[in-house]
């Protein structure tokens, strides 16, 4: 898990940091395994009070690794996190597959996760940024609900999470263009907690503040806060059900070499 998500606990703030900074923290088959082992251990620590989750880097996420997508262009493989034949409509956490349970992990952790984001949170990397309580950007990140570009769609527990942050319309507009948006924009729709220079260090600051409260209030805030919400599980396998359709397709896979190859896509009617 140390060669891609570090964790570091201190006067009960855990410090998640992603360490593949190399590759703008990309989602490798390591990553997906190591951001679930995280949220495994981090629940199970009665000290941890709060937790910041933050990328390494120039990037906080810059989505799914493009290997995946160079193997989905070459092979016609289905560049899944676990392997190319995983059935996505499994529930394998709960009510979550195990790419969901990257995002929705961070979601269930009983004490409440700030995400600094510097860079771009692409896609998979920003439904990452969506598991957390909230979301600390500097003025120049950049977010895209990207899955579009490769004929996919969202499908790490994004859509439950967006649907109780952003208005319908504008979710539709960023979802159907996967068109990249600033901080700013972020902050009118919802997505952005706080625009600030060092997110990080205001993310460590808010939570040392939090974990400085009582931790049976805190633990019983956010469980109530979590219970707002519809259920998710009919949404987390409708997400399932329509990416596993999709990947491997033609038009997806057309998606894939077309935007590889730098030219304008062929589409099937």
């Amino acid at each position: 898990m140390e060669e891609r998500v570090s964790i570091s606990i201190s006067e009960g703030v855990a410090d998640v940091r992603l360490v593949r900074a190399d590759k703008m923290n990309a989602l490798d088959q390591a990553m997906f395994e190591a951001l679930v082992a995280a949220t495994e251990r981090l629940s199970k620590d009665k000290s941890v009070r709060a937790v910041v989750l933050s990328g390494d880097g120039r990037a906080f996420c810059a989505g799914l690794d493009m290997g995946r997508f160079a193997a989905m262009k070459e092979k016609g493989g289905n560049g899944i996190p676990g392997g190319e034949t995983r059935d996505l409509t499994k529930r394998t956490h709960g009510q979550a597959n195990f790419p969901q349970q990257a995002v929705w992990g961070w979601r269930q952790l009983p004490v409440p996760v700030i995400a600094a984001i510097q860079g771009v949170a692409f896609g998979g990397g920003f439904q990452l940024a969506l598991g957390a309580d909230m979301r600390f950007l500097t003025p120049d990140a950049r977010m895209s609900i990207m899955e579009i570009k490769w004929g996919l769609v969202p499908d790490m527990a994004g859509t439950p999470i967006l649907a109780s942050l952003v208005r319908d319309d504008i979710l539709r507009d960023l979802t159907y263009t996967g068109r990249i948006f600033s901080a700013q924009e972020a902050m009118s729709y919802g997505l952005a907690t706080r625009i600030c220079d060092d997110p990080r260090a205001s993310a460590l600051e808010v939570a040392r503040e939090i974990a400085g409260k009582s931790p049976d209030a805190i633990r019983a805030a956010k469980r109530l806060l979590n219970n707002l919400s519809v259920d998710p599980g009919p949404a987390l396998l409708a997400e399932s059900v329509e990416q596993q359709k999709l990947i491997g397709s033609a038009n997806q896979t057309e998606a894939v070499r077309s935007n590889l190859e730098k030219r304008a896509a062929n589409y099937a009617d």
